[in-house]
């Protein structure tokens, strides 16, 4: 565990810090090359056809990184085991920076560059939308698919579940999604709402604590979260309640604190204030997690 901690953090700084070098390694040609060879050397065959022929160009290298990931854990007291695991977590994670694209947004100078820049945090081929609860969906989305999915699967199955995610997760929404034979991509689909459901009902819990308890209880209620079945609709539900929430108690404060024209507030809130708020509730669930990490790891120090 203490290695997985290690390979988060380095991983998630390296990310920040070192964005023209993310920006430059992450890249999938070879996945959509990939599956168009598959395509066309399985184009008659009903196996890459059906509902489950992803898992045909999932296996090679998915299995591949599984078993480095075997024979390098061991080795030098695990150091290239942890070496792997930060250099797939750092490939897989993103791809594009999330803050980044969040602040796109906010410093757009007219109406155009905004939408422009929220296409960023739509699925491909999807027109963005800008009011308040489809930004504070399309953030939390985005949450899942850039950092939390890949997070969830990397501490659960190290770096072969990492690259798991990021594959299905190109192949079903990405720009690869049209590669796949119609039966194959409504597979690929499930199979990410599969993946994507643990993680999200975790993200929930995660907001629950650093957010307002009830709030975010009755929202994950309504949105058939306590259901066993497998939609992500109600992290999208959470997150706009739980932003809701937030301003009404910033409202409350600035009115306590004399703010009491409505002007005034929209400039104390500032612009866009539900992608500002749901941005900072990403972050706080990201900072809890990695928290749980680090609690996990001392125990097992003290145990």
């Amino acid at each position: 565990m203490s290695t997985t901690l290690i390979a988060v953090v380095i991983a998630l700084l390296l990310g920040h810090t070192a964005q023209s070098l993310a920006a430059s390694v992450r890249h999938y040609g070879w996945w959509s090359n990939w599956l168009r060879w598959i395509g066309s050397r399985f184009d008659d065959n009903g196996v890459w056809r059906g509902r489950y022929g992803i898992v045909i160009a999932l296996l090679p290298p998915v299995v591949t990184v599984g078993l480095f990931q075997l024979a390098l854990h061991e080795p030098i007291l695990g150091l290239a085991g942890l070496l792997l695991g930060i250099a797939v977590l750092f490939y897989t994670w993103g791809p594009r920076d999330l803050d980044l694209d969040v602040d796109a947004i906010v410093d757009a100078q007219d109406p155009v560059a905004r939408r422009d820049a929220a296409a960023r945090l739509w699925p491909h081929g999807q027109s963005p939308s800008l009011d308040g609860p489809s930004l504070v969906d399309a953030v939390f989305r985005n949450g899942l698919r850039r950092w939390f999915g890949v997070l969830f699967w990397f501490l659960l199955l190290g770096a072969c579940g990492a690259l798991l995610y990021r594959l299905v997760a190109l192949s079903a929404e990405g720009d690869d999604a049209h590669l796949l034979p119609g039966e194959n991509a409504i597979g690929a689909r499930a199979l990410l709402t599969l993946l994507d459901w643990p993680a999200a009902q975790l993200m929930t819990l995660s907001m629950a604590l650093v957010g307002n308890f009830d709030t975010v209880l009755g929202a994950w209620k309504d949105g058939g979260g306590a259901s066993l079945r497998l939609d992500t609709g109600f992290l999208g539900a959470v997150a706009r309640a739980s932003v809701r929430s937030e301003l009404a108690d910033e409202a409350q404060d600035y009115a306590e604190s004399g703010v009491s024209t409505p002007s005034a507030m929209v400039a104390s809130l500032g612009e866009l204030p539900e992608l500002r708020d749901a941005m900072s509730l990403v972050w706080r669930i990201l900072l809890l997690w990695l928290a749980v990490i680090a609690l996990f790891v001392i125990a097992g120090w003290v145990a």
